[in-house]
């Protein structure tokens, strides 16, 4: 047994031989795993409400938790019929309304409800139960069943058809990516044998996460539409490291050790290689928009299993495909590229001031990109059935702008309806409502206060009926003192009159026609559907529709804060709460502007103090922050000079992936060149190092450029489309700087890395050689004859020393010097 065949006794040989040796284990618990993951799946609650993430301080949040505790919120949805004339959107009107389910049905001849131009209607149907109930999504089934035959256009929140439609999405995009994979697989490996074990251990790592998933209870739509995705292109370096380990041990020692000996020196490799990556994530965890930490969760998360999957599967499969990756070697696809090793030397003054030119320049247009809090002013590649609806109404019907306020309750309506009248005062309100601006009959409101004889006068009612159903109504409500000395101005809101009429009238005890009974159920109906709305046990509620001529951005939610302060000359005390697609934004803008500056210090703060524990130098982490950070504000300038706006949650993931992931490919090089340096000439170990590093960064980079752009291309939803825009746009630029900036930095920027180290001096190398030798450091040796101490001289003749600090390296003669300088020529 050779001293490579030894068995190691250390623990990471230990642990690396008790997988191994218990692959089928394993093996077994993958398969049950997956048979897990078929059911479990299902069990994953996926939350599209993006105000869910809100901070629950935020005002948009706290209306929210309030409307849901005290308020009833019915299901709705606005059917548009295309081709229809004035008579058949009438009758079609009527015939709708009688529907099982349908609550109330607003249409009229209005341009708010019938585009003469385009022939169409728009109908706007409130559903008798509340919208997170299935009744709903039955009556509207029933709606559509009706209008078969009819070309419509239905724009709802009911149901989770979001949800579906990205899921559909994703698994198409998840087939292109696996295809592309593959290829690319195929084409940077040295053997065919290895691509089904990599692809393997990929879906293992991928079924795991999956399988777990419902463990965090409810994650959020981005979540679970991108983890699997980012999973495939955030891990596929740990595979390829371990890979590459076995293929090299594989040569000199038997299929088993080979598997164990890779194992052992893969597990610390990839468990330091993944810090940077978790690192970046960990930033998410801070932000107050609580999306970000739930997709740090999942990320995080599918990081770990792939690490499993690679540590504890992928043993198991190269002893199954090992013995097959000698059969199955091709040549090399992936060229050498010396030509970028030469150019950086050449190039290495120039090119560091060009890029920090650059980056100031990219720095200044990132905190111009023209960021959007709300999707309506975000232009989506592809179209689903919900966004075409939505487009064909609002193209040809007045859009709402639907703002609800939320203040302490007042028996007081009176004080209600002058805030209203104050409010439609102003040109960017379209309307209100409230319980004290709705008509209930003959100019009456619901919430106005009458007397016996203005009940019967408005009723019908003969006026000793009205004096009798007064006094019944005070006795059983304890008013005494009105019936007795002050009956003739005793007045009660019309709405509590009028439920209270339809109690009496169900027991009896007012007596009226059975078509009058009818007529006055349908009408209490309506009344307890917009008390459920407006009035809660501590709060009402108004809604407010904002001008459409209000243009979404700044100028709507400033005027939010106007709105904000009416309502408080009116309701000084209590707190008052603002909810609705303006607030909603408002609240992200301003999560945003604290947000990004967390999630820009965590990260960098995160990977930095990792790289210093890595380089043990304070200089090379900077050299390689500064260079992914650059390439963050460059893909951050494109919005802006493309003129396209970006939905902020893209710049707050993508950032923190961009610094965690592609710093990575800074690492490989920076690491290589670490270690060449000081074994020959900068020019040469940087050629040497660009080689080296090309095939990782070229295999890691293209799947997850081509995943990014692909989720950007194949996704219908304006948050998910740019955190893939901006992912696959990032990792190309920052493949490119690293490519073609990082070297050069690297080569004038050594001398700083070095005078920055804080690492404990050890010995650096064993160096030989024959002829003309330039020696410059502390070195310990023979020349011809020992010698020990500091020196800095050209030998002539046989040198074998121990490099203590510095470098030892061949020095060229006259003939060859002139060769390299009509290269660099």
């Amino acid at each position: 047994m050779n001293e490579h065949e030894k068995p190691q006794i250390d623990f990471m040989h230990k642990l690396a031989r008790q997988i191994v040796e218990r692959r089928n284990l394993v093996f077994l618990f993958v398969i049950l795993a997956a048979i897990f993951t078929v059911f479990s799946v299902r069990w994953v609650k996926v939350e599209t409400d993006m105000t869910t993430y809100l901070p629950k301080t935020s005002e948009t949040r706290m209306g929210l938790d309030i409307m849901d505790e005290q308020f009833t919120t019915y299901g709705s949805a606005d059917v548009m019929v295309a081709n229809i004339t004035p008579a058949e959107a009438d009758e079609l009107s009527d015939r709708l309304t009688e529907l099982k389910g349908v609550q109330m049905l607003d249409y009229d001849d209005t341009t708010d409800h019938y585009n003469k131009d385009a022939v169409s209607a728009l109908y706007s149907i409130t559903f008798d139960h509340p919208e997170d109930d299935d009744q709903c999504l039955e009556a509207l089934d029933r709606v559509k069943e009706y209008l078969a035959d009819y070309d419509i256009y239905v724009s709802t929140s009911l149901g989770n058809t979001q949800q579906e439609t990205i899921d559909a999405e994703v698994r198409v995009i998840m087939v292109y990516v696996a295809v592309i994979i593959v290829i690319v697989l195929l084409l940077t490996s040295q053997t065919y044998a290895e691509v089904p074990v990599l692809i393997l251990t990929f879906v293992v790592g991928m079924i795991l996460n999956m399988g777990t998933n419902f463990m965090l209870g409810t994650i959020s739509f981005v979540s679970n539409s991108v983890t699997n995705i980012l999973q495939l292109a955030l891990s596929l370096d740990y595979a390829i490291i371990f890979c590459n380990h076995f293929k090299e041990e594989y040569q000199t020692m038997p299929l088993k050790e080979a598997v164990i000996e890779s194992l052992s020196k893969s597990i610390p490799e990839i468990s330091s290689s993944s810090l940077t990556t978790v690192g970046g994530l960990v930033a998410m965890l801070f932000m107050q928009f609580r999306i970000g930490s739930d997709m740090a969760v999942c990320l995080i998360k599918s990081i770990l299993f792939a690490m499993l999957s690679v540590f504890v599967v992928m043993p198991g499969l190269l002893m199954l495909f090992g013995p097959y990756m000698d059969k199955t070697r091709h040549r090399n696809f992936v060229p050498e590229i010396p030509f970028v090793g030469r150019f950086a030397w050449r190039t290495r003054k120039v090119i560091p001031v060009i890029f920090l030119v650059v980056i100031l320049i990219g720095y200044h247009f990132s905190n111009l990109c023209p960021y959007a809090y709300g999707y309506d002013v975000i232009k989506v590649p592809k179209m689903n059935e919900s966004l075409i609806a939505d487009q064909m109404i609002e193209e040809n019907f007045t859009k709402s702008n639907l703002v609800a306020l939320v203040y302490p309750k007042n028996d007081d309506y009176s004080i209600e309806k002058k805030m209203l009248e104050e409010l439609e005062s102003y040109d960017e309100i379209d309307s209100t409502k409230g319980l004290s601006n709705i008509e209930a009959q003959d100019g009456y409101m619901l919430e106005d206060k009458l007397t016996a004889r203005q009940f019967s006068e408005m009723a019908d009612l003969d006026y000793e009926a009205a004096q009798m159903i007064y006094t019944a109504y005070a006795i059983e409500n304890e008013e005494y003192g009105q019936v007795i000395g002050n009956f003739a101005s005793y007045k009660v809101p019309l709405v509590d009159m009028f439920l209270y009429v339809c109690d009496e009238a169900d027991t009896g005890i007012v007596s009226l026609s059975q078509e009058d009974l009818d007529d006055l159920h349908d009408a209490r109906d309506q009344m307890e559907s917009a008390l459920a709305q407006l009035q809660g046990d501590d709060y009402n509620r108004v809604l407010i529709y904002l001008s459409p001529s209000l243009e979404p951005g700044r100028t709507t939610y400033e005027f939010t804060d106007t709105i904000r302060s009416i309502a408080r000359k009116y309701y000084p005390d209590g707190e008052l709460y603002m909810a609705g697609d303006a607030t909603n934004e408002y609240d992200f803008q301003k999560s945003f502007a604290v947000d990004n500056v967390v999630v820009n210090v965590v990260s960098i703060f995160i990977v930095l103090l990792v790289l210093l524990f890595t380089f043990q130098s304070v200089g090379m982490p900077i050299l390689l922050i500064v260079v992914i950070q650059g390439a963050i504000w460059i893909n951050f300038s494109f919005p802006y000079f493309m003129g396209t706006n970006l939905y902020f949650m893209g710049y707050l993931i993508v950032s923190s992936i961009q610094m965690g992931a592609n710093i990575d490919y800074a690492i490989v090089i920076a690491t290589r060149f670490n270690e060449l340096k000081d074994k020959m000439e900068h020019k040469q170990a940087m050629i040497e190092t660009i080689n080296f590093a090309f095939p990782t960064i070229l295999t890691s980079g293209t799947i997850m450029t081509v995943s990014g752009l692909l989720i950007g291309r194949m996704t219908s939803d304006a948050c998910i489309v740019g955190i893939g825009q901006c992912l696959g746009r990032g990792t190309i630029i920052s493949i490119l700087l690293v490519l073609f900036v990082l070297p050069q930095i690297l080569l004038i920027g050594t001398r700083i890395v070095d005078r920055t180290s804080f690492a404990v001096p050890k010995l650096v190398a064993r160096s030989s050689g024959k002829g003309r030798m330039r020696v410059n450091g502390i070195v310990q040796g023979e020349i011809h004859g020992s010698v020990a101490g500091t020196m800095n001289a050209i030998v002539d003749g046989d040198v074998q020393l121990t490099v203590i600090s510095g470098n030892v390296s061949q020095e060229l003669d006259d003939n060859e010097k002139q060769e390299v300088q009509n290269e660099d020529q």
